[in-house]
């Protein structure tokens, strides 16, 4: 896999390529300091990856993040934690807090990986093919497979598709997340935010902007928020804080 660094600040630049450096292989084409730049060299090369800052001159991290094409996948990385949400709201695979630290970046960089690899035309796309109140049917390289809903811990909009995780897998279905979303029974799986849908059963823990599920941090979103703590928690708690 192959990144570019985009980030108006020098310093900034320099460490993300030592970090990636020593926590990965990924090959690092290019350093820009700029969207513009950046856009000028996706139009000749092919990109995997980028690791984006959001405040920056011209054009922000943000708008750059919604022309690229949708084989490139974006690490956002920043020091602003208000711009999370609207990160994922343009399928970034993940939002890094400088300073960042080695193990969250490897964290996030092995989960590029694996969403390439899944996303790429040589990996069988399934099809849901049937649903009851108990599982979903899905249709891959000729062949079926019973999801059942128990099983399932949250599901993931990525892009065109939906990514099913379950304990011991991660599927890949041409699905928006809000149709996958209904054919599910509705006391069990929550949405909550644009990019997850959740099943209520493995939530571990959470706060006012986050929900913990194995491991995973799952975003909470603004919209979302009252529904989930007035389900969730039977009403006892309140969305604010």
């Amino acid at each position: 896999m192959n990144c570019i660094i985009v980030d108006d600040e020098p310093l900034a630049r320099e460490e993300m390529q030592a970090l990636i450096k020593e926590v990965s292989l990924v090959e690092i084409l290019g350093k820009f300091s700029n969207a513009p730049t950046a856009i000028d060299f996706l139009k000749e090369n092919e990109v995997d990856l980028i690791f984006l800052d959001i405040e920056m001159p011209m054009v922000t991290g943000l708008e750059f993040a919604a022309q690229l094409p949708k084989k490139t996948l974006t690490i956002f990385t920043t020091a602003y934690p208000q711009y999370a949400l609207k990160s994922y709201e343009l399928d970034a695979i993940d939002y890094l807090l400088k300073p960042i630290a080695k193990e969250r970046l490897k964290k996030a960089i092995s989960k590029a990986e694996t969403y390439k690899r899944l996303l790429s035309d040589d990996t069988a796309k399934g099809t849901i093919e049937a649903g009851t109140s108990d599982f979903l049917l899905i249709k891959s390289e000729r062949r079926f497979y019973r999801i059942n809903f128990c099983d399932i811990r949250y599901i993931e909009g990525l892009k065109d598709y939906v990514v099913i995780h379950t304990a011991n897998q991660k599927l890949i279905t041409a699905m928006n997340l809000k149709t996958i979303h209904q054919k599910m029974p509705q006391n069990i799986f929550l949405r909550v935010s644009k990019p997850y849908v959740v099943n209520i059963n493995y939530i571990e823990s959470f706060d006012h902007h986050s929900i913990y599920i194995g491991g995973y941090e799952i975003s909470l979103g603004e919209v979302y928020k009252k529904d989930f703590f007035t389900i969730y928690s039977g009403g006892t708690l309140n969305s604010e804080g």
